[in-house]
């Protein structure tokens, strides 16, 4: 099993940064990809951006140049910093992780964590 915490949502005005990071424990080695999605009120949750195990990031057009996504080893955490924040991207922000052992597959969720409007 794969436990997500996230942390890091809170107010911001326009046009200004927040960072989320979502720390991970239990069985670490058997993550394949983690990263982020979104779910704004009403709306479909969707990828926000995902890191590979080899390194390989992905993210969604709508972040891309504004948001950056980073990972630290030592600490079993990846980082979301999001900057030029708009009314968009207002949503919770949940943590994902895919695990993959002998073909298993599992899909992990954090609880998320709420980014308001800009204000």
């Amino acid at each position: 099993q794969v436990h997500l915490v996230e942390s890091g949502g809170g107010l911001v005005q326009p046009g200004g940064s927040l960072r989320l990071s979502c720390a991970a424990s239990g069985s670490i080695h058997t993550i394949r990809v983690m990263g982020w999605y979104r779910q704004a009120p009403g709306k479909q949750r969707e990828l926000v951006a995902t890191i590979t195990e080899g390194g390989s990031i992905l993210y969604a057009d709508s972040v891309k140049d504004r948001f950056t996504l980073s990972r630290d080893d030592d600490k079993n955490t990846v980082y979301l910093q999001m900057n030029r924040l708009s009314p968009e991207d207002t949503a919770v922000y949940y943590c994902n992780a895919w695990t993959n052992v002998l073909d298993d597959e599992n899909e992990w969720w954090g609880q998320g964590t709420q980014v308001p409007a800009p204000s």
